[in-house]
C-alpha cells in the first residue's frame, strides 16, 4: 500500500448514506484527483462514470505521487470498492497496464475493482482514425479546425456506440469466437474509412486483433461484471457512494465550448446514464475549480494570458497535462464559466485548488463579465465556441500576497488578502467553498 500521509479529518462527519459527486468547472485539470482521494475516506464505493484513458488523475501520498488514468483514485485505499462505470469508454490494453503498474507499487487491485461489462472498448483503430481526423481537420484549406483530441481514440470510440453494430463492449472480450465474428465486418468498414483519412498501413486484422483483445479480456475478467446491478445492490445496502468525473463541465459534449469539448457528458448530468443509478442518488456536489484558469488543447479561453502572468503561473502550478505532458494554457480565473458549470451540475459546495500557485502576485484579476462584441456586457456563459471566442473580460482587481501557503492548515492562518480573494469567489458563486488546496500533498488541505 501507499505510504501514510495526514488526511484531515472532515470537519463535520459524512452521513453514511449520503452520496457525493466530485466534478470539475472549469476545462479539466482541476485537481479532482485529490478531492477523490480526501473523500474516499468517507464513502464505500468509488465511482468513474464517464471519459477514458485520456484524462488523468494525479495524487499524490507521503513521497509517492500516482496518475491515474482509468481506476478511481480510491483504489489507493484498501478497503473500498472501485468501480468503472459504463459510461466510461475503455482501453483493455491501458487498463491491464494501470492494473500492474499498481500492484507492483504494493496497491492491492482484486475484488476491489469492477468494471462494467457494457463500458465500451477503446480500439487501435480508434485511435488511428482520431489521429488521422486531426492531421485532416488541421490541413484544411479554411485554416486549422482541429479539436486538440488527446488521440487517445475517445471520440471514435463514442461515436462506434452510437453507431451501435460497429461497437465492442467490455464483455464481448470475454467470448472470442463472437468477438472474431463482429471484428471481421468492423475492419473491413474501418480498413476503408482509414484508407480515405490517408493512413498509409495495411488492412486491419480480424483474427490478430480478435486474440489480443480476447487475451486482455481474460486478464480482466475476474472484474468485468454487471456493475447497474452492483451499484443498485450497494445503494440497497445504505453504502456511501463517492462519484468521480473525467475532464470537466465546460468540456461535456452537450453544456461545454462545442465543438472544443470531449465526447461524453463529464457534468453531473453524466452520472444516471453513465452509472445506471437515477440522479436521485446524489446528495451532494463538490465542484472544483482551480485559484486561476487553464485550458488544453483548441478552444476559447477568454480569461487567457499569452504573457509573462500566463507563463509564470504555469511554472509555479506545473501546468503539464497528467495523460500527454501537454502544457496547459494559463490565465485569470473566470468566474463566469465557473458559475455556470456550479449551475449545471448543482454544485453545493466548493473546493478551490492550487491557491498557493498564486503566492508573490501584486495583484489578481478575476473575470466577473463579459464584453459582447457590440459593445454590450453580459455576465451569462456563452456555450457556443464561436461566439465565446469573440468576447472581451471584464476584470476585477484585487492585491495579491507575498506569503507562501504550503504550511497552512487553518483558515484563519491564510494571509488576509488570500482570504479576501477566496471572499470574493465566494459571494460570486453564492455557493460555500468547503475545501480550499495549498499543495500537492493530501495533509496541504484546508476545511472551512
Amino acid at each position: 500500500m501507499p505510504t501514510s500521509d495526514t488526511i484531515p479529518a472532515m470537519t463535520t462527519p459524512h452521513p453514511s448514506n449520503r452520496n457525493t459527486a466530485v466534478v470539475g468547472l472549469q476545462w479539466g485539470d482541476e485537481g479532482k484527483g485529490k478531492i477523490v482521494d480526501l473523500l474516499t475516506a468517507e464513502h464505500d464505493v468509488i465511482v468513474r462514470y464517464n471519459g477514458g484513458a485520456n484524462a488523468g488523475h494525479t495524487v499524490v501520498v507521503g513521497d509517492e505521487r500516482y496518475a491515474l488514468h482509468l481506476i478511481p483514485s480510491g483504489i489507493l485505499y484498501g478497503d473500498k470498492t472501485c468501480v468503472i462505470g459504463n459510461g466510461v469508454v475503455v482501453d483493455p490494453e491501458k487498463l491491464v497496464e494501470e492494473v500492474e503498474s499498481l500492484r507492483d507499487r504494493g496497491v492491492e487491485v482484486g475484488d476491489n475493482l469492477k468494471v462494467s461489462d457494457r463500458a465500451h472498448v477503446v480500439m487501435p483503430y480508434h485511435k488511428e482514425h482520431d489521429a488521422a481526423l486531426e492531421r485532416r481537420l488541421a490541413a484544411a484549406a479554411d485554416g486549422d479546425t482541429s479539436i486538440g483530441t488527446t488521440k487517445r481514440g475517445i471520440g471514435p470510440a463514442y461515436a462506434d456506440k452510437v453507431h451501435r453494430a460497429t461497437a465492442i463492449r467490455m464483455g464481448e472480450l470475454l467470448d472470442e469466437d463472437r468477438l472474431r465474428q463482429k471484428l471481421q465486418i468492423i475492419c473491413s468498414i474501418r480498413s476503408a474509412e482509414l484508407a480515405a483519412l490517408g493512413v498509409d498501413a495495411p488492412p486491419l486484422d480480424p483474427d490478430a486483433l480478435a486474440a489480443e483483445y480476447a487475451r486482455l479480456g481474460h486478464i480482466l475478467s475476474n472484474h468485468i461484471t454487471d456493475t447497474v446491478y452492483d451499484l443498485h445492490g450497494y445503494v440497497a445496502e445504505g453504502r456511501s457512494l463517492l462519484f468521480e468525473g473525467a475532464n470537466a463541465c465546460l468540456l461535456d459534449i452537450d453544456h461545454g465550448t462545442f465543438p472544443y469539448v470531449t465526447s461524453s457528458n463529464c457534468s453531473t448530468l453524466g452520472i444516471p446514464a453513465g452509472t445506471g443509478l437515477p440522479g436521485r442518488n446524489v446528495q451532494d456536489v463538490v465542484g472544483i475549480m482551480k485559484a486561476y484558469g487553464t485550458r488544453v488543447g483548441a478552444g476559447p479561453f477568454p480569461s487567457e494570458d499569452l504573457g509573462e502572468i500566463g507563463e509564470r503561473i504555469r511554472d509555479r502550478g506545473n501546468e503539464y497535462g497528467t495523460t500527454t505532458g501537454r502544457p496547459r494554457r494559463c490565465g485569470w480565473l473566470d468566474l463566469v464559466a465557473v458559475r455556470y458549470s456550479a449551475m449545471i451540475c448543482g454544485a453545493t459546495s466548493i473546493a478551490c485548488m492550487l491557491l498557493d500557485v498564486l503566492s508573490g502576485f501584486d495583484e489578481l484579476k478575476l473575470c466577473t463579465a463579459y464584453t459582447l462584441p457590440d459593445g454590450k456586457t453580459t455576465d451569462r456563459f456563452i456555450p457556443d465556441a464561436e461566439c465565446l471566442a469573440k468576447v472581451r473580460p471584464c476584470w476585477d482587481t484585487m492585491p495579491g500576497w507575498t506569503e507562501e501557503l504550503d504550511d497552512v492548515t487553518a483558515p484563519g492562518s491564510l494571509p488576509p488578502n488570500a482570504q479576501a480573494y477566496l471572499d470574493r469567489i465566494e459571494s460570486y458563486l453564492g455557493i460555500p467553498i468547503s475545501i480550499v488546496s495549498v499543495g500537492p500533498k493530501r495533509s496541504q488541505t484546508v476545511l472551512a
